[in-house]
């Protein structure tokens, strides 16, 4: 099973490189899929490629339902 998700791109590094925050946590990627990344950018990430860029509040919106499912499990 395969799992791409949605997190924000916190700062941009030499190129094709960027930092973004999933779920508290810092991450180094590669956004060498996508054109014209900035800071605060929603992407779909898998395997550590950014692949495409994604509506700030579809993001929020996808974020929201995998923290309601993480805390569903945890009750």
């Amino acid at each position: 099973m395969c799992l791409a998700m949605p997190v924000e791109v916190i700062a941009l590094k030499d190129y094709p490189s960027a930092i973004v925050n999933i779920g508290g946590i810092e991450k180094e990627i590669s956004i060498a899929l996508v054109d014209n990344i900035q800071v605060g950018d929603y992407v779909i990430l898998h395997v550590g490629y950014a692949l495409s860029k994604l509506d700030v509040q579809e993001a929020q919106k996808t974020l929201a339902l995998l923290n309601e499912m993480i805390k569903d499990e945890i009750h």
